[in-house]
């Protein structure tokens, strides 16, 4: 029987002292159920990017990139998720009693296990990517170390480029308070007037122009090396000629992040469009999120800073002598392929991209891809034919995220000129891509596209197209759905499925959905096929659970294997302890936030949850359910948060086919079986690298590429 009680990690329970280890009231619920907070979780996960970053088997500008995806990650968590938290601290005590935990006391425990990461950076970066690029001849110079003809050239390079965008300014107390923009590169100086050396320091601020030149700039060099200088070091080389009667004592960087939520209530019932590009528009200047400065800054520096700047405590952030490391992206590779992972060219699926009628490939059989292991051209040639294709009169498309570049949805406007009816639901409250989102509905609507658009209390992240085809008499529909968005460049580093299928009792239920997104009625019909967030996503996965529940009790075999991004809503954790304690064998594969604690004696002792970092960005949700052997598969766009199976369209889409559902399964089985990649997630929160009893190493992105090279080449 499933019982509370049985939980044997209670408050007094002496814990690991890693020092990234979170405080123990932020691991469970105030009823006492282990539950790890989801910002903590997130961080433990940006931290085995970190690891990537210090693996010395990772090719080195591998390693680098891994430091600006941190960089990046820590960027958009600080952004987003701490002003939330500071949007917490600021409402009123009815609001803060509904909440599990004490913000305050939260945003205390990231700044803590931030700041501990951010040394940790700093010490990779220094004492394992420098000493890394100097052996290949490739050096990171500061101002000192310049000889006389580089020198120069810094001097010159600064008259020549930066001077107009430096905005150098005193700062006078709180007299003079400069905006500072939001996410740019600052450096504070601290000085003396010359004539009184002796006399109280005296601080300016200057820009580093890094929004409009290149972080790193190439040096004069001799032959055989390759020099570098950043940005910020040539603006310390010359900002003596900025102040003139001041002798700059030292030099420290800074930089704000503000709020960059939109804080659009789901239940807003006005003109949501209208709202969101208000809101766009002053993302740019909102509060302060974080204000990262130089660690080596002294004290009463930094607190002139923050009466000037109006910076409470929590508003700060430590850092090395850098920021805005995801500049990292952009460090030059000088030709060097070797220091690079070697390529995965992507295969081509050739019985979609090579058929002749991509239609009755599809009518013949439903067929599935793995990107980025295969190409996404064969998404592309649908919308093309589609396009083209004088008996295609319809095609419905969801779009969230899509390149800049969209071929797809180029495809779209040509299939308008061509006079099909097409319509396009778009969602433009898409996080950071809000902007984007709007400027391509308007491009759409001036082609003749139908474009709808987001309504209050809605979210739609499901990825789903549909494709009518009049075929003689009767209309056919054709359906690709998917994992990931409708996006051609992060389907080169994102792994995730596609399924293209003609199969009625799925095609029929998609047409549903696009109804009631472009009608906003709800479907008359029950959904008996496919899983859908809001009508009975929850619901049946609940009733899956059970039905391994019940095997469990009747002594019979009983698994569940779930791939997803993120693991949160307590329903479901609760639910998945409870098929624990009846034995039911779980294995999760979660990429990034697992709140449920695996592995507790008495509690979740038939859970197993690993994390796998590497190269591709594991973006896939599966669902497996054994059911006496006849296992129940889905790909879904949905994770297994509150949001998104209660709050979202949300699809989870049934493979019938046996052969793609074992190849489903055995891509997943390959990745549990990681002991090269795979991190355990436990609640020590040491990510540490999983081992098997296997004697063969199995990196688990490497295997899946060649596994799904052998499959390709059974097709030809």
């Amino acid at each position: 029987m499933f019982r509370w009680h049985t939980f044997i990690l209670a408050k007094n329970t002496t814990v690991n002292t890693h020092p990234f280890k979170p405080i123990q009231e932020l691991l469970e619920t105030e009823s006492g159920i282990p539950f790890i907070h989801r910002d903590l979780s997130w961080l433990s996960f940006n931290y085995r990017v970190l690891q990537e970053a210090m693996d010395l088997s990772v090719p080195l500008f591998e390693r680098i990139k891994f430091l600006a995806i941190y960089s990046s990650n820590l960027d958009e968590f600080f952004k987003v998720r701490m002003a939330y938290h500071r949007y917490l601290v600021r409402a009123g005590k009815k609001a803060k009693r509904e909440l599990e935990h004490d913000p305050k006391m939260t945003i205390k425990e990231i700044r803590r296990i931030v700041n501990l990461q951010q040394e940790e950076f700093s010490s990779v970066f220094l004492e394992r990517i420098v000493p890394g690029l100097k052996k290949h001849s490739i050096y990171l110079r500061r101002r000192l170390d310049l000889n006389n003809k580089q020198r120069e050239f810094v001097e010159n390079y600064f008259h020549d480029h930066m001077l107009p965008f430096v905005q150098p300014v005193l700062l006078v107390g709180e007299k003079v308070r400069p905006f500072l923009n939001n996410a740019a590169l600052y450096l504070t100086l601290q000085m003396k007037p010359i004539h009184d050396l002796h006399a109280d320091d005296e601080y300016a601020l200057v820009k580093i122009p890094s929004d409009h030149l290149p972080r790193f700039i190439e040096l004069p060099s001799s032959s055989g090396k390759h020099e570098l200088i950043m940005l910020d070091d040539i603006v310390r080389h010359s900002v003596s000629w900025m102040f003139p009667g001041y002798a700059i004592i030292d030099t420290f960087s800074v930089k704000l992040t503000r709020d960059a939520e939109l804080y659009i209530d789901d239940e807003f019932s006005g003109d949501l469009i209208q709202k969101i590009k208000e809101s766009l528009s002053k993302r740019q200047v909102g509060p302060a999120a974080r204000f990262v400065y130089d660690r080596e800054m002294p004290p009463q520096m930094f607190e002139f800073l923050c009466k000037v700047f109006a910076l409470e405590k929590n508003d700060t952030l430590r850092e090395g002598r850098y920021h805005n490391n995801f500049d990292f992206f952009k460090f030059p590779d000088f030709g060097l392929v070797h220091l690079k992972n070697n390529a995965l060219p992507p295969m081509a699926y050739p019985l979609i991209e090579k058929s002749v009628n991509i239609f009755e490939t599809i009518r013949t059989r439903d067929h599935l891809l793995h990107y980025p292991y295969q190409s996404y051209e064969s998404v592309i040639h649908f919308f093309e034919a589609a396009a083209v294709d004088p008996a295609v009169t319809h095609i419905k498309i969801t779009h969230y995220r899509v390149a800049k570049n969209s071929r797809i949805m180029q495809a779209l406007t040509a299939a308008v000129s061509a006079g099909k009816q097409v319509s396009v639901f778009i969602e433009v409250k898409a996080r950071f891509d809000e902007e984007a989102n709007l400027n391509w509905g308007e491009k759409l609507e001036k082609e003749g596209v139908t474009v709808h658009y987001s309504f209050p209390g809605l979210k739609v992240h499901a990825k789903i197209a549909l494709v009518r085809r009049q075929e003689g008499e009767t209309a056919k529909l054709y359906a690709y759905t998917a994992t990931g968005n409708f996006h051609e460049e992060t389907a080169r580093t994102y792994s995730d499925f596609g399924l293209f299928t003609a199969d009625e009792r799925l095609t029929k239920e998609l047409a549903r959905i696009f109804s009631y997104l472009e009608t906003a009625k709800l479907p008359q019909q029950a959904f008996h096929h496919i899983l859908v967030g809001k009508f009975n996503l929850r619901e049946k996965l609940e009733q899956f659970i059970d039905a391994e529940i019940d095997a469990a009790m009747r002594g019979e075999e009983a698994q569940i294997i779930l791939k997803v991004n993120s693991i949160q809503d307590l329903a479901m954790i609760t639910k998945l302890y409870q098929a624990s304690q009846c034995g039911v064998k779980i294995k999760l594969i979660v990429r990034g936030i697992c709140c449920l604690v695996p592995g507790v004696p008495g509690l979740s002792q038939n859970i197993e949850a690993i994390s796998i970092v590497d190269r591709f960005l594991e973006h896939a949700r599966v669902f497996v359910f054994h059911q006496g052997g006849k296992e129940a598969v889905y790909l879904s766009s949905a994770d297994w948060m509150l949001r998104n199976l209660s709050h979202r369209i949300e699809t989870a889409i049934p493979v019938y086919n046996e052969t793609l559902k074992k190849e489903i399964v055995n891509y997943l089985r390959i990745q549990l079986n990681d002991n090269v990649k795979a991190r355990i997630i436990d609640i020590n929160f040491l990510n540490e690298y999983r081992k098997t009893e296997s004697d063969l190493s199995i990196r688990s992105q490497l295997e899946a590429y060649y596994y799904a090279r052998r499959n390709t080449e059974n097709l030809q």
